[in-house]
């Protein structure tokens, strides 16, 4: 993020969105909206002075509401630009981040603005959110708090995130002696209209409870899966590294997670032996899958696009050319398509990116 911030050809626009889209391949007009930072981004040189001041803290979208955040913050510690932003629907307008900013780089006031930019070829890479476990109410996402998302114990474990990277039940803030994974939460799963695969959810898995193993060998660490899809190059010999570290596999789905006096039980049969049994973990993680991002559906809209049944965006042809759609032009990589892996984002973001510089040549020899 940093290089490309310092390219000299590359221009990014934070706090912005897509208003309009006019024009054809190589004369494309972009309309777009800057919503109000009231920070002065020449200004702001994001020491931080600011945000340790703040007597406002609200949900952390990036912490997974694991932590907080100020009414005026970096949305996290490698932000670019790495400056600040105030949160104006939270901020209570106590004044103490303006009297402590010598640079006085803290606006009372800012407006929206609106421009427009000329492109040659459009590439759309929105990215994605993740399943809402509150729709699987059975598994007790937000009515226990020891059942946790994958995403929530990515930041529980980072050693950058709110708890300092102690693994912790939400309960009472002791360490679990035991954690179980639930997979395919969100994803392939007909009874919720989710039939596909989210291509991510094993590895991570299989990747976070290595990192617990790793540093704390006396937790037992379970993953119930439906089967394990370990695709890429390496992933086969990563999935024997954890079992070697004593991670267990079993191979069952848990229908409901209860809670009683001890603390949370659930009943998984496991399908390859027929045994039916009860466990109690102290931690439940439910690896959730990928949906679209956000606002995907009124951004296809505007670019004039399709979506797919799973309201990802429809590419021309899945066969033949999966970053191109029915506008020329207009290029869509990652997971603005379809769930993908890293490589696989990084794969289509490399095709769509040389399909729109080709594209930039033929604007300027024409």
């Amino acid at each position: 993020m940093a290089e490309v911030s310092r390219h000299p050809y590359v221009t990014i626009h934070t706090c912005t969105e897509v208003e309009s889209i006019e024009g054809e391949v190589g004369n494309f007009t972009v309309t777009l909206r800057k919503f109000p930072r009231y920070v002065d981004e020449s200004a702001c040189n994001g020491c931080g002075d600011c945000i340790a001041v703040c007597p406002v803290e609200v949900y952390n979208r990036f912490d997974a509401g694991v932590g907080v955040r100020k009414a005026i913050y970096k949305p996290h510690a490698q932000v670019v630009p790495d400056i600040v932003i105030k949160d104006a629907e939270h901020c209570i307008e106590c004044g103490l981040c303006y009297d402590v900013c010598g640079l006085n780089a803290v606006k009372r006031e800012d407006e929206e603005k609106i421009f427009s930019v000329n492109a040659a070829s459009i590439l759309i890479t929105t990215g994605y959110t993740t399943f809402d476990a509150c729709n699987k109410s059975q598994l007790g996402y937000l009515k226990r708090e020891d059942v946790i998302t994958s995403l929530e114990l990515e930041r529980m474990i980072n050693a950058s995130g709110p708890t300092g990277g102690k693994l912790r039940r939400l309960s009472d803030g002791t360490p679990p002696r035991s954690i179980i994974f639930i997979q395919c939460v969100g994803s392939r799963d007909m009874s919720i209209g989710r039939p596909a695969c989210s291509c991510v959810c094993c590895m991570q898995a299989i990747k976070n409870a290595m990192l617990i193993k790793e540093k704390n060998p006396e937790i037992d660490v379970t993953i119930c899966y439906m089967d394990i899809r370990a695709y890429g190059k390496g992933y086969e010999e990563y999935l024997e590294r954890a079992k070697a570290l004593g991670v267990r596999f079993l191979r069952g789905m848990p229908a409901d997670v209860f809670a009683d006096k001890n603390g949370l039980v659930l009943q998984v049969e496991d399908t390859e032996t027929a045994e039916v049994m009860v466990l109690h973990p102290d931690l439940v993680v439910l690896s959730v899958g990928i949906s679209p991002a956000v606002n995907t559906e009124k951004l296809a809209e505007k670019f004039g696009l399709p979506r797919e049944d799973s309201g990802f965006i429809q590419p021309a042809n899945d066969a033949v050319d999966t970053v191109a759609t029915i506008r020329p032009g207009i290029y869509i990589a990652g997971t603005a398509t379809a769930a993908k892996d890293i490589p696989d984002c990084v794969a289509s973001a490399e095709s769509a990116a040389m399909r729109a510089y080709i594209d930039t040549v033929r604007t300027r020899s024409d």
